[in-house]
């Protein structure tokens, strides 16, 4: 199993213990970006992928058109703060 979050540039709070443990933590200088980086990695065989809340606002159509495959885990993570 595959896995990679993906977050904003200057999110600092999201996934931190993720990156601190040297995990592969995408940042995003342009948010409306995420829908090419999920094809990407995806593409790399990633199976799932866990995006920060405020990324996830900007996919367009990928996470729509992965919902229903099994083989593929998109995961939206809570905003801080909210459980």
């Amino acid at each position: 199993m595959k896995i990679s979050w993906i977050k904003q540039e200057q999110d600092n709070k999201n996934f931190a213990i993720a990156e601190r443990l040297g995990m592969e933590v995408h940042r995003l200088n342009n948010p409306e970006e995420v829908d090419k980086t999920m094809e990407k990695l995806i593409e790399q065989n990633y199976n799932t992928i866990v995006l920060s809340n405020e990324i996830a606002g900007f996919s367009e159509d990928i996470i729509k058109k992965y919902e229903r495959n099994r083989d593929i885990n998109i995961i939206i993570s809570p905003r801080k703060g909210k459980v």
